[in-house]
C-alpha cells in the first residue's frame, strides 16, 4: 500500500509546473481535477478494454441512463469511460493532446461529466495548452499510481482531503468558505453521536447523515472516518449539498472515488432549491457561511414562509437579509425524522457552526427571537460550545457549535447546557490566514467529555429552557393635552382645511381662546358644538385638528381613550384601566408615547407569563410611576442566549495605591528619558 502523505507530496511537486500561468492560490483549479481523473483512470483501467468493447456492441441499441447503467455493470463501479484513450495513449499526441483529453473526459459517465463541468475543466485545458504546460502535466501524472491494489479507498479519501487541505491553505483568503478545521468538524462529531453507541454497535446499523452546506465534504468524510474508527460494523450514509460549482465537484468526486454507492452529492442552492425534498436523516451537520446576506433568495424563501408556514421550512420566521444562518438551521430541523418508536423512529440529531449573531442578534418579535423561541419552547435546543477564537481560516471571531436534537435524553428534558471551551486550544506553530489556534486531543476529550457528564462545573452549566426567555412589554403613561386657540394656529390649520372657515370662527367665537387643560372637556364641547350647527368632520379632520390645537402638558389632565363597566378584574389596573368618576365603570386613558417605556421580564419555570408581568409591573413599576401601567396588547415573548452573562467571572480592581505608584514610577522615567535626550 501506498503513504498519502508522500503521494501527496508527489503531487504537490507536479503543480509547480503551473508557476507562471497559474498564481498558487489557483493550482487547485487544475490539480484537483487532474488527481480526480488519475484515479478514475487507474480504477477503470482492469475492465477498460471490455468496457469499450460492450460500448461498441450497445451503442446503437442504447443510450443516455439505460446505456450508462449497462456499462456500470461491466466496470463495475458506479462509473464508466467508453473512450478507446487512458492517460497512457494521451501521451501518443502531444500536438493534439488537448482535444484527446476533453474527448477523453466526455467518454465518461453522466455522473463523472457532470462533475467536470461543474470543474468548469475545459477552460483550465485550454489555459494550459496556450500555456504549453499541459502535455507535462498529463505526463506526470502517468507516473501517479492511483490504482485500488496500491491506494484503497481509505488512503484515496485521506489523500483527497490532504490535498483540498494543502490548497486551501495556499488559498487561505477564501478558504473558511469550503474548509471547517478537521478537529473542529471531530468535536461535532464526537457530541452528535456521543448518545448513540448502544444504536451504533446494533450489528449491520446503518444511519444517513445530511449537511446541506456541504463545501467541499469535509465533514462528511469525517464523520464516515469517525464512526468507522469507533464502530467498524456500523454504515453511515452520507449526503450532502452545495451550491458552490467547483466545492461541488470536489466533493461529489471524492464520495465515487472512495466507492460510496448509497451516499450522494447534489448541485444546487439547498435555501432555494432543497434536492433533498420531503427526505429525513438520522444526523445533520453543517458550517453555513458567517454573515453571507440572503437578498438574491429573498423572494423564493418569503414566498416559502408566506405561504406554507409550518408546513415549508422557514415558518418559524425569517432573520434580517444580512445573515442567513438561521435559515440553514430550520431547513435542517425540516429534515429530522419523527420520533415514532412503532415505527423504529427515533429522531434526529444536528450539529451547527454558527458565529455569536445566532445567539442573541433580534429583539422581542424579530425573525432571530422567534426562530429561538420555537427551537427552545419545542425543548430541540440541547447544548452549545464556545469555541477559541481565531480558529477558522477567514474569520478570528468567536464561534459556536449548536446541539439540537428532537430527542433529548430523559435527564436533558427541559434544559440546555452551555459549554464554554473558549480557553481550550493550543497555539498553531504557523498562522493559516486568521487560523492561529487549534483543538488538541486532549482539548476534544475534555469538551465531549463535560457534555457527556451533563454537570455543573466552571465550565459547564445547565439551565432551565425558561431562563433564556423574557417578556417584553411596553410601559404607557397617559397623554395630557392642553387646547390653545390662537392666529397662528388658525392660519396653519386653515390652510390645510380651508372649507372648515365657518366652523372655526364659531368654535374660536363660542369656546373662547383660554387655554383648557381639559382636553377631554373641550373635545366634547367642540363636538357638542358642530353637531347643533349640522357639521360633520372626517376623522382625518378631526385628528389634524388636535395636531394643530393642542399641545403637550404635563399638568394638563389625562385625556381619555374609552370607558367600560367595572369587571372586577383584580389586575385592571395594571392593564391600564382606572376607576373612572362615576362609580361602577373605569377608563383606560391615552397613552403618550413619548413616556413610553420597555421593561423585560424573564420567564420562570411553572409560571405563567401574565402573572410574571404583573409582578413585574407592582414590584418595579407602580411604586415609582403612579399613573403607569402595561399594555397587554404588546406583550412580545422574545428568547436571547448571552453567552458572557452566565460564564462572568468578577474581578476586584487593583487598589487605588498599586495604580498610583504604576503612575509615579511611570512618571519617573519619563522623566529620566527626557533628561538623557535633552543632555
Amino acid at each position: 500500500m501506498s503513504d498519502h502523505h508522500s503521494l501527496s507530496n508527489f503531487i504537490w511537486q507536479i503543480a509547480d509546473l503551473l508557476r507562471g500561468p497559474y498564481r498558487p492560490p489557483q493550482y487547485e483549479r487544475v490539480m484537483l481535477p487532474m488527481v480526480v481523473l488519475r484515479r478514475f483512470d487507474c480504477v477503470l483501467a482492469d475492465t477498460k478494454s471490455k468496457t469499450f468493447a460492450e460500448y461498441e456492441r450497445q451503442k446503437d441499441r442504447y443510450e443516455g441512463d439505460a446505456l450508462d447503467s449497462i456499462l456500470n455493470k461491466v466496470s463495475g463501479q458506479r462509473f464508466h469511460n467508453r473512450s478507446p484513450l487512458d492517460f497512457e495513449k494521451l501521451k501518443g499526441d502531444p500536438d493534439n493532446i488537448d482535444k484527446h483529453l476533453s474527448s477523453y473526459i466526455n467518454g465518461f459517465s453522466k455522473n463523472v461529466r457532470v462533475i467536470f463541468e461543474r470543474f468548469e475543466f475545459v477552460t483550465e485545458i485550454e489555459r494550459m495548452s496556450e500555456a504549453n504546460i499541459l502535455y507535462l502535466v498529463v505526463s506526470k501524472f502517468c507516473d501517479v499510481d492511483l490504482h485500488p491494489d496500491v491506494v484503497d479507498n481509505i488512503e484515496m479519501g485521506l489523500l483527497f482531503e490532504d490535498l483540498i487541505r494543502r490548497f486551501n491553505e495556499a488559498a487561505n483568503e477564501t478558504a473558511g468558505d469550503h474548509f471547517t478545521p478537521r478537529e473542529v468538524i471531530r468535536l461535532m462529531v464526537d457530541i452528535l453521536f456521543d448518545p448513540d453507541d448502544a444504536i451504533l454497535t446494533t450489528p449491520g446499523i446503518v444511519r444517513k447523515l445530511l449537511d446541506p452546506a456541504c463545501g467541499t465534504g469535509g465533514m462528511l468524510s469525517e464523520a464516515q472516518n469517525h464512526l468507522r474508527e469507533m464502530h467498524a460494523a456500523a454504515q453511515l450514509w452520507v449526503f450532502g449539498q452545495d451550491f458552490n460549482p467547483r466545492s461541488y465537484a470536489i466533493a461529489a468526486s471524492d464520495l465515487l472515488m472512495k466507492g460510496n454507492e448509497n451516499s450522494d452529492i447534489r448541485f444546487g442552492d439547498s435555501l432555494t432549491n432543497d434536492q433533498y425534498a420531503d427526505e429525513h436523516f438520522d444526523y445533520l451537520l453543517a458550517n453555513p457561511p458567517f454573515g453571507v446576506d440572503w437578498k438574491k433568495q429573498r423572494r423564493a424563501i418569503t414566498n416559502e414562509h408566506k405561504k406554507q408556514g409550518y408546513a415549508g421550512r422557514f415558518g418559524a420566521g425569517l432573520p434580517r437579509v444580512n445573515d442567513g444562518a438561521l435559515l440553514f438551521l430550520q431547513h435542517m430541523i425540516s429534515k429530522f425524522e419523527p420520533v415514532v418508536p412503532a415505527k423504529h423512529q427515533m429522531g434526529s440529531r444536528l450539529a451547527i457552526v454558527f458565529n455569536g449573531s445566532p445567539l442573541f442578534t433580534g429583539g422581542a418579535g424579530s425573525g432571530e427571537s422567534e426562530i429561538r423561541k420555537w427551537i427552545i419552547e419545542n425543548d430541540w435546543l440541547e447544548a452549545i460550545i464556545a469555541l477559541p477564537e481565531q480558529m477558522f481560516y477567514n474569520t478570528g471571531i468567536g464561534t459556536y457549535i449548536w446541539i439540537v436534537t428532537n430527542r433529548k435524553q430523559d435527564d436533558r428534558s427541559g434544559k440546555v447546557q452551555l459549554i464554554d471551551a473558549r480557553e481550550r486550544w493550543q497555539p498553531m506553530r504557523r498562522s493559516l490566514g486568521d487560523k492561529r489556534r487549534y483543538l488538541g486531543d486532549e482539548d476534544i476529550a475534555t469538551v465531549v467529555r463535560e457534555y457527556g457528564d451533563f454537570k455543573e462545573t466552571e465550565t459547564s452549566k445547565i439551565f432551565d429552557n425558561e431562563t433564556f426567555g423574557y417578556n417584553r412589554v411596553s410601559i404607557e403613561r397617559p397623554l395630557r393635552l392642553r387646547y390653545e386657540m390662537d392666529v397662528e394656529r388658525k392660519s396653519q390649520f386653515l390652510d390645510a382645511v380651508p372649507h372648515l372657515l365657518d366652523d372655526v370662527q364659531a368654535i374660536d367665537h363660542e369656546l373662547g381662546r383660554t387655554p383648557r387643560q381639559d382636553w377631554n372637556e373641550f373635545d366634547h364641547l367642540m363636538n357638542e358644538l358642530l353637531k347643533r350647527r349640522g357639521s360633520k368632520w372626517r376623522k382625518s379632520e378631526h385628528n389634524l385638528f388636535r395636531k394643530v390645537f393642542a399641545e403637550i402638558d404635563p399638568e394638563a389632565r389625562r385625556v381619555v381613550l374609552k370607558r367600560r363597566k367595572a369587571t372586577g378584574d383584580p389586575h385592571a389596573r395594571v392593564w391600564g384601566w382606572f376607576p373612572a368618576d362615576k362609580a361602577g365603570w373605569e377608563r383606560m386613558f391615552e397613552a403618550d408615547t413619548q413616556l413610553r417605556d420597555f421593561g423585560n421580564v424573564d420567564k420562570a419555570r411553572g409560571a405563567e407569563d401574565l402573572d410574571l408581568v404583573v409582578k413585574y409591573f407592582c414590584d418595579k413599576v407602580q411604586p415609582h410611576v403612579e399613573d403607569a401601567w402595561a399594555d397587554r396588547d404588546s406583550i412580545r415573548s422574545a428568547y436571547e442566549i448571552n453567552f458572557n452573562r452566565y460564564f462572568y467571572t468578577f474581578t476586584l480592581p487593583r487598589p487605588l495605591e498599586e495604580i498610583d505608584a504604576d503612575i509615579k514610577e511611570m512618571e519617573a522615567e519619563i522623566v529620566r528619558l527626557l533628561g538623557e535626550v535633552t543632555r
